[in-house]
């Protein structure tokens, strides 16, 4: 037995027989065209036919997958016909006047890297979107085949199958018999991977990030994933595969017994009732949030309708994505996020310029301060959806009291403005701040008194606590999301929020942390915010925690925050 190390990326435990993944290669030649109008219209062809398939791959996937997976083929449609990318390729194809597949693969792979090089982990895995399309747009040039292939017996030995690849498309993943795949093994790929993501919607266990330990993989080869903890073990003896397989049992009990939480309250085992609400990126997501009972949307990430695209989303288009959340929600709160764009996540619309330190550069509120035009978009979109259901908004990046006051002062002129344009918009709209710095909770018992909520960004309280570069794959080993620098911040913004009279969410990776449940329950958190595919494990954990009197975590004894 051999043991391989990844990282895991949808987490359970499957035992199959491996099948490497076949792609027929695309050989690309360097070619000089006499017509380029000619080659420019095959190209045009090419991109027709491509927009057409995905737009079906896009229907199909809604029916097999549901939203989740139908939005990657609408991203893919979307970026296919991207102005900047087909301008790319008319340039070399007109210009240089090379053949079309040259000027794809020219275009793609200028796009691909530029993705690449971003620092949020998120748009860099878009670059395998972008090589995807390319592909795609290649093979009906050619007129090849765009199915990857399974190797060996695809019926396998009658226990599944286990794929394994150096990486796998969007395409490649839905498109494989879901009902012989067990288990996904890559060599590259992320926690923002189509694998993953897919994986995740699929409900299958995958690791990722195997590295040339790939290689040591045969196909046919007998194979148990532990995607909890990232390891894969080669023709595993019986000692592990009878573990895996109690692992597998309790793991499939354990998520029939989660159903009965669906339309249950958040209350723990001795009464304190708790909010478990949804974080959501896009429109669409809420859908997710309410199939698992989601108590609201604690937050709604704004800046992914900036994200991605050459423009910026107007007042109108803003004001109907908030309208739809608000709607399907039903009167559940739903809490959107101002603009949080810099740092690691970049919008072509504004065009910021380039940063040495772009975590402490231009972005959040100071770019919202510094373009009070953007910031009054969106304020007036926000209010002018309140009337459609229970609104709240947060302003992220707060540092200071001065902040505060100027963000209100421009929501209240996006009030006036739509006063005088005789538009409705509801009179109580509830304003919080997130507590994301080690600025923000240490003055949290002055700025309470100024908003109606906290909601605490563990993800970047924890990047500025400790000085460390949370996108760094090379700092994993020193991020220490339990340090007890961040506990006592937590603590302190909590008390004070408390004091003021109003509540206090987490809405980071901490909220969904199994071991932090109750220590954040204990500190007096009112409302976690995960992501929806952990809501029914959130609620199971709250349900089952017992608090009693109001304790102190026990390393908060002796503390100056205390």
């Amino acid at each position: 037995m051999r043991i391989i190390h990844g990282k895991g990326v949808s987490g359970g435990v499957a035992i199959g027989e491996a099948r490497l993944l076949k792609k027929e290669h695309i050989c690309v030649e360097d070619r000089a065209v006499d017509d380029p109008d000619a080659e420019w219209s095959r190209y045009e062809e090419a991109l027709a036919r491509t927009v057409t398939e995905l737009e079906q791959l896009s229907a199909w996937s809604m029916g097999e997958l549901g939203q989740g997976g139908a939005q990657l083929f609408e991203v893919h449609a979307m970026m296919a016909r991207d102005e900047d990318f087909n301008e790319a390729v008319r340039s070399v194809i007109l210009t240089r006047r090379k053949n079309a597949e040259y000027a794809v693969n020219e275009a793609a792979g200028q796009i691909a890297s530029v993705f690449a090089s971003m620092e949020d982990a998120y748009m860099r895995e878009r670059a395998t979107d972008m090589r995807d399309i390319a592909e795609r747009i290649l093979r009906h040039l050619v007129g090849g085949s765009e199915r990857a292939t399974v190797s060996a017996d695809e019926h396998g030995g009658g226990m599944g199958d286990i794929l394994c690849a150096y990486d796998l498309t969007p395409s490649e993943t839905v498109q494989l018999d879901r009902s012989r795949v067990r288990a996904f093994v890559t060599g590259g790929g992320a926690t923002n991977s189509h694998t993953a993501i897919l994986s995740r919607t699929m409900g299958l266990p995958a690791v990722v990030r195997v590295g040339e330990a790939l290689e040591h993989i045969r196909d046919g080869m007998l194979l148990a994933v532990d995607a909890d903890e990232g390891l894969i073990y080669l023709e595993p003896d019986e000692a592990t595969l009878d573990r895996l397989r109690g692992r597998m049992e309790d793991g499939a009990r354990a998520r029939a017994a989660l159903g009965q939480y669906r339309d249950r309250e958040s209350r723990t085992a001795d009464g304190r009732l708790i909010e478990v609400c949804a974080n959501i990126g896009r429109v669409e997501d809420v859908r997710e949030a309410r199939a698992v009972g989601a108590e609201g949307i604690g937050l709604f990430r704004s800046e992914f309708l900036y994200m991605g695209r050459n423009d910026l989303p107007d007042e109108e288009e803003q004001f109907a994505a908030y309208r739809q959340v608000l709607t399907e929600m039903a009167g559940r709160r739903v809490v959107v996020r101002t603009l949080d764009i810099g740092a690691d996540k970049q919008a072509a619309g504004l065009s910021l310029p380039p940063e040495d330190n772009p975590a402490l550069g231009l972005r959040a509120i100071r770019i919202s301060l510094s373009r009070p035009d953007l910031f009054l978009t969106q304020a007036r979109a926000l209010l002018r959806a309140s009337c459609y259901g229970r609104l709240a908004v947060m302003f992220p990046l707060v540092v200071s009291e001065r902040e505060v006051v100027e963000l209100r002062a421009l929501w209240e002129q996006a009030a006036d403005e739509l006063r005088e344009r005789g538009i409705p918009f509801a009179k109580e709209v509830e304003i919080g701040i997130m507590i994301e710095t080690p600025a923000a909770a240490l003055i949290s018992d002055r700025l309470a008194s100024m908003v109606d909520f906290f909601s605490i960004g563990t993800n970047d309280l924890t990047q500025y606590t400790l000085a460390l570069d949370r996108q760094n794959a090379a700092l994993d080993r020193f991020c220490d999301t339990h340090h007890e620098a961040i506990l006592r911040l937590i603590r302190f913004a909590v008390d004070s929020a408390h004091r003021a009279g109003i509540w206090v969410g987490v809405c980071g990776e901490l909220a969904a942390d199994p071991t932090m449940t109750e220590a954040l329950l204990r500190m007096g958190v009112d409302e976690l915010s995960v992501a929806p595919s952990a809501v029914l494990s959130v609620r199971e954990r709250v349900c089952r925690t017992h608090l009693g009197e109001r304790a102190p975590v026990q390393m908060m004894k002796g503390s100056v925050l205390e």
